[in-house]
């Protein structure tokens, strides 16, 4: 489905992605729909208007890990400019909107925009960044330290509830395990005691912090 113009540029604050997105076409699709599979040689670049993602790699066993969510504003695809296959699949996580420019385009629009082209170094140098702290904590933390890290990097102030935080996102113990690399039940086995001794709470599918998590247990 293509939309207007003029409503394609508007939902983007960027003024580099404006430029961008005038060169794609607009599309929906429903959550849970996946846009791109690891591997895959496409090299198209998604900006995101609505909606958000998530990147996950996965094994022959159905395990995943999820490497990163994203929303309005942000975009992916950009690690296949070098022409090299998908380093990771991406599924909507709810009805999403996306820009989609041709892999041609993108590298037109970054020989005549040099602007861009640092935008997208920063990006990278942010991934590699990102990257390297998760190989660290994989490593060097265990399944505890490594929730309580995710938990308290996502959660929010709840207002009218001093020192109470919330995170902003509905997520599973699975969809924790696929965040940080472990199993459902090493999640469950960290959840359990955490919720006896007041410190995390469930409300409404949200995970609540309700106190500071210790570092240890």
């Amino acid at each position: 489905m293509t939309e207007p113009h003029d409503s394609r540029t508007e939902l983007l604050d960027d003024t580099m992605l404006r430029a961008m997105a005038a060169h794609g076409s607009v599309r929906s699709f429903a959550a849970n729909t996946v846009l791109v599979t690891e591997d895959d040689r496409s090299d198209a670049l998604f900006i995101i208007l609505k909606g958000r993602i998530r990147a996950y790699g996965s094994d022959r066993d159905g395990r995943e890990v999820v490497y990163g969510v994203q929303g309005p504003g942000e975009y992916f695809g950009e690690m296949t400019l070098d022409g090299g296959p998908r380093s990771a699949s991406v599924m909507t996580m709810e009805p999403t909107t996306v820009v989609v420019v041709p892999g041609a385009d993108v590298r037109d629009f970054l020989a005549r925009h040099p602007d861009f082209a640092v935008h997208l170094v920063h990006k990278l140098i942010g991934l590699v960044r990102s990257s390297t702290q998760q190989v660290k904590s994989l490593a060097l933390e265990d399944v505890y330290g490594r929730v309580v890290r995710l938990l308290r990097s996502q959660a929010q102030d709840v207002p009218g509830e001093p020192g109470v935080k919330r995170l902003p996102d509905k997520l599973t113990q699975q969809q924790l395990a696929d965040r940080v690399g472990a199993s459902r039940e090493m999640v469950s086995r960290v959840f359990k005691p955490l919720q006896e001794g007041g410190y995390i709470e469930m409300r409404s599918g949200h995970i609540v912090l309700l106190k500071k998590l210790p570092a240890r247990w």
